[in-house]
């Protein structure tokens, strides 16, 4: 990547040298333009909260099916030298439903991507956020070529998304889905990325995009009203904490993806092999906070009853970033749905993620190792896969900490896993340092060792 207008370059350019050498860290991503985003993030200085951010902002672009700028998601974002460097941080933003949902046509969430990014960035990143930001905007303007990710989703919802045009003419061109390698231009997304990076976050949810995104999402049957974005915000919480032999700890957000995982990988420190009755745990938790409410940290303090499912759920994304220093984020994104409710705000170009009310939300499922002594990474990892992804989270994550190896022996269908693991710890012990994709996946795993 060359220079911007905002700040310095994000990455090295043709012929050019990073300006990092030696260990970089790790990135593993479903999208692989995302990882290689975040990988020149990291080439360049910036550290793991950079790096995902600027991945995340690619998704929008490159994997909209999963990961739009009108969805949701969560992160768990640690530093050793932040705080006391004992425990990450929450960073949960999911998609929400509007107030006029109900009556609404296609009701769509409203969208928390922007502002949930935003507040990662400003809380654990060192980068401004419009640098950030300038690599998605000229990839939506310049044009993609669709990965192998995105074109299996849109294998599979092209019949709907012919019904609305805005979505057909850039997802169905000729009225034929984008092949792998196709060039994917988005015109519209890019101008309103770049109204991001120029007047701000603020403006897609009080300013004068907000009034133009509302007002499109109504257009498209969305039911969005300028008082659903104004008053939707991402928040920052504490971690749910599981003990992990004497010396470690995992960490989990406090949703009910969150939970499910962190019940599963409890289960599977008493026996490992028990993958089938951790999962069921899991779910059985996710669906009592789901149902009652309540305190997700009491739940898992005494939760010890199974589920045998949950309602068939939507997909979901994740990533995961390790840089130099030991700083790790780890992410799920979601659209409530693949490719949302299938329809564009019309001019803002942006898919419009479904309503939970009348899509179940996914469950956003990852985790997070490390030793509060030491303040010192661990391990982490991601779970996708609808019902499977707190599973897949819990046991990635079980394995890369029993092993020191990235992948699980086996992650149970329909779950997928990323993970990294640095098994003598980060800072510390670079070399031992790995990760992984799901080899059933199409993201990749990149860094430098």
């Amino acid at each position: 990547m060359g220079e911007n207008r905002n700040g310095p370059a994000l990455g090295p350019g043709p012929g050019q040298q990073s300006s990092v050498t030696g260990f970089l860290g790790g990135v593993v991503a479903d999208e692989p333009l995302a990882a290689l985003t975040a990988r020149n993030v990291l080439a360049a200085g910036g550290n793991a909260a950079d790096a995902a951010v600027a991945a995340a902002l690619t998704m929008t672009v490159t994997y909209p099916s999963r990961a739009g700028l009108g969805g949701g998601g969560a992160c768990l974002a640690y530093s050793p030298k932040r705080g006391n460097g004992a425990a990450p941080e929450a960073i949960v933003f999911p998609v929400t439903a509007g107030v006029a949902a109900g009556t609404a046509d296609r009701p769509a969430g409203v969208p928390l991507m922007a502002r949930g990014l935003y507040l990662l960035q400003a809380r654990h990143g060192s980068a401004p956020f419009e640098v950030l930001l300038k690599p998605a905007e000229d990839l939506a303007r310049g044009g993609v070529s669709a990965s192998r990710a995105f074109v299996q989703d849109l294998k599979v919802v092209a019949g709907p998304l012919r019904g609305d045009p805005v979505a057909a003419a850039i997802f169905l061109p000729g009225g034929q889905p984008l092949a792998e390698g196709q060039a994917m231009i988005q015109q519209d997304l890019a101008s309103t990325l770049a109204q991001l990076r120029t007047a701000g976050v603020g403006d897609l949810y009080q300013g004068v995009l907000a009034r133009q995104f509302a007002q499109a999402a109504q257009d498209a049957g969305g039911g969005i009203v300028l008082d659903d974005l104004r008053a939707s915000l991402p928040r920052a919480l504490p971690t749910l904490g599981v003990s992990v032999g004497s010396t470690d700890m995992g960490y989990f957000a406090p949703v009910d993806g969150g939970l499910a995982a962190a019940v599963a990988f409890r289960a599977l420190q008493a026996n490992p092999a028990a993958l089938d009755s951790a999962g069921r745990l899991g779910l059985g938790a996710a669906s009592r906070l789901r149902r009652e409410g309540g305190d997700a940290a009491a739940i898992l303090a005494a939760w010890s009853q199974p589920a045998p499912s949950l309602p068939a759920l939507p997909a979901s994304a994740g990533l995961a970033v390790l840089d130099r220093d030991g700083d790790a984020v780890v992410c799920n994104f979601t659209m409530n749905n693949l490719f949302g409710t299938g329809r564009i705000a019309g001019r803002t170009g942006v898919l419009l993620a479904a309503s939970p009310r009348r899509m179940p939300p996914a469950l956003l499922s990852a985790g997070m190792v490390v030793n509060p002594n030491l303040k010192a990474f661990h391990a982490m990892a991601s779970g996708t896969g609808q019902g499977g992804a707190p599973l897949a989270a819990a046991a990635a994550l079980s394995q890369a900490v029993r092993s020191g190896q990235p992948m699980p022996a086996q992650v149970p269908d329909p779950g997928r896993a990323n993970a990294v693991v640095c098994g003598r710890y980060l800072p510390g012990s670079e070399n031992s340092c790995n990760w992984a994709v799901d080899p059933r996946s199409f993201g990749i795993a990149v860094g430098s060792n």
